[in-house]
């Protein structure tokens, strides 16, 4: 899997109907209407994000690494 930074996977979950909630600190929160579900992507500047948490929100997100490309 290829690690991407937290700004490119925000655009991401916005080109897949994510809304930006609020920002607290670094972290950027995203929803979607009807959903309960929360995002919280960490912003750190284009520090690519570890492969763990990349995982966590992509299965949170209902996306596969093919939507990284």
């Amino acid at each position: 899997m290829k690690s991407i930074s937290g700004r490119e996977l925000a655009r991401i979950a916005e080109q897949h109907g994510w809304n930006l909630l609020r920002i607290h600190g670094s972290h950027h929160i995203y929803g979607t209407s009807g959903s309960n579900v929360r995002l919280s992507i960490p912003i750190h500047g284009n520090k690519p994000l570890k492969i763990g948490l990349l995982k966590h929100l992509l299965k949170l997100a209902g996306l596969s690494e093919t939507d990284l490309e």
